[in-house]
């Protein structure tokens, strides 16, 4: 099987990248941690005139998809420049309204969603805990507890997280817009669609942080030499390297065994632990690497490294992943 990206796929990766790179997403996501939400909407805005959040919704809700290499393709990108929002919740909240089959809640909400016009978000109290990503800014807050969904009424206060764009509140109240064993089978399938946006963000969180921190070592001397000349520097930095690419053929394999087949919990669950091991090993290698200097929140790189672990255990702990895979 053939996972390199097509031309037209690195096109598009090339077009988000450019367009993230002008767009100043430390100052959004900085913004967005203090409250401060009208940067990263403006720049949800951007994101959807690309394409990005109508990748996720079917052609008869006015998107595109669902296209699963091509979303794995894009939030690659928005995790290498730490775009905040609820941007997984909102494709995996798509792909949930969508397998649902119920056309009133779909065809309320996924125009929506492909124009960019609605941001939401999806809590699974079994797989996320009690909170939801981004409940006090979205337009809808979905939640699912065992075979029923609602609409959230309101949300409760802002919780601390370790990423403090990564806003947690509890969603409160609500009416329900379905129940039964679709509801079940519609969420085992969006929290697929959410491992996989996760897992590629992951990836593209570590390449920012290798990239950055290669930069540095090179700037850095010590002893009258640059400190990216040192054996040592250089071993921890190939260690990096190698993990992350590893991850990449497996999120693209999971990515096209999801489009081919429409649930791929193993391969999905593959990349995810790998993508999510690989970024929190950059982010170590990133704070090591930078010294004192990486401890610093005013200095960009913390936008990234605070961003690894959570990213990691968001949509499935190394430990859930890991026992999908060898589940018989």
């Amino acid at each position: 099987m053939r996972f390199l990206l097509d031309d037209e796929q690195r096109e598009f990766a090339r077009t988000l990248d450019a367009l993230l790179s002008a767009s100043d997403t430390p100052r959004a996501a900085r913004a967005w941690a203090a409250g401060d939400h009208a940067p990263g909407l403006a720049l949800w805005s951007r994101l959807a005139e690309a394409g990005v959040f109508a990748l996720a919704v079917p052609e008869a809700y006015e998107g595109l998809g669902p296209l699963p290499v091509e979303l794995a393709v894009a939030f690659t990108e928005l995790g290498r420049h730490a775009v905040p929002g609820p941007l997984v919740e909102t494709v995996a909240a798509a792909a949930l309204l969508h397998r649902l089959g119920d056309d009133g809640a779909a065809s309320a909400w996924l125009p929506r969603v492909a124009a960019g016009k609605a941001t939401v978000s999806l809590g699974v109290p079994a797989l996320t805990g009690p909170y939801a990503l981004d409940a006090d800014v979205a337009d809808a807050v979905l939640v699912v507890e065992d075979d029923t969904l609602r609409l959230a009424d309101s949300a409760g206060p802002v919780q601390p997280s370790a990423d403090p764009a990564r806003r947690l509140a509890r969603p409160l109240g609500g009416t329900v817009l379905a129940r039964g064993p679709a509801v079940a089978a519609a969420t085992a399938y969006a929290a697929e669609v959410a491992a996989l946006a996760t897992a590629a963000q992951s990836l593209g969180l570590g390449r920012a942080l290798l990239d950055r921190t290669v930069a540095y070592v090179g700037q850095r001397t010590q002893f009258g030499v640059p400190v990216g000349s040192f054996q040592a520097v250089k071993h921890r930095l190939a260690d990096t390297l190698i993990a992350l690419e590893f991850a990449r053929p497996l999120l693209y394999a999971a990515a096209l065994a999801l489009a081919e087949h429409g649930t791929a919990p193993r391969e999905i669950a593959a990349a995810k632990v790998t993508a999510g091991e690989a970024a929190h090993a950059a982010a170590r290698t990133a704070l090591q690497l930078h010294g004192a200097v990486g401890y610093t929140e005013e200095l960009d790189l913390s936008l990234w490294i605070r961003k690894a672990r959570p990213l990691r255990d968001a949509w499935g702990t190394p430990a859930v992943c890991r026992a999908r895979v060898l589940a018989p």
